[in-house]
This record gives structure tokens, sequence and C-alpha cells, in this order.
């Protein structure tokens, strides 16, 4: 059976389901970077957790990682790199083609959030 590969609406769909996170430009039309908390918020910034390459084919996401984990899953998969234009230490680049299923994405997902909030 074909493993269903997430698509870049479904994954926004879930990073955008999180907590206080939102869709931000930053750096023009690509990459869509996912945010969680506001500027003008008394003593919060607002801080990326993931970015997408927009029209990327297979989707890539990037995500803060533990440095750890990070060397692990680098080393286990090879559609998990270091973070693309990002700290290669912080930082993962996914490739979603199936290697890592959309749960274990998804656990990365709300890794990356909470190393952002916590």
């Amino acid at each position: 059976m074909e493993k269903m590969v997430m698509t870049h609406k479904e994954l926004e769909e879930f990073l955008l389901s999180l907590p206080g996170a939102w869709l931000d430009y930053p750096f023009g039309e690509s990459p869509a970077v996912y945010k969680v908390g506001h500027n003008d918020a008394p003593g919060q910034r607002e801080k990326m957790f993931a970015l997408i390459a927009e029209d990327s084919q297979p989707l890539r996401v990037s995500l803060k990682c533990d440095p750890q984990l990070s060397l692990h899953l680098q080393q286990k998969y090879e559609t998990v790199q270091p973070g693309y234009h990002l700290n290669k230490k912080h930082w993962i680049t996914i490739i979603c083609s199936g290697q890592l299923s959309n749960d274990e994405i998804k656990d990365l997902v709300r890794l990356s959030y909470r190393l952002v909030t916590e």
C-alpha cells in the first residue's frame, strides 16, 4: 500500500491549528513562515517554528529541533537534512517524500513549536 504524503495544505492546516500560530511572509513570496507570538504583546516576541518552501516538490519543511535529535534523524533518514538557510545545529529540513510518516512529521512540528514557546 502506497503511503499518503502530506500536502502543503494539510501541513499548513496542522501548523495553524497550534495555539497562537500564524502565517507570515517576511522574506517575500517564499518561504511561508509559521510563527507564534506577537511583537506588540508585552514580554512576547514573534518566533518562527516552521518554514515551508512554496511550490517545492516534494514538499520541504524546516523545523526547529533539539541538536542531538537533529543529528540522529539526519543519520537515520536521507530526507532529514540540516536546516536550509538556517542554523544547522538547531534546525532541520525534512523532504516530505514518505520516508517519515505524517505522524512523525507532526511530532517534529509539535517539538519545534514547544522549543520556541517554552
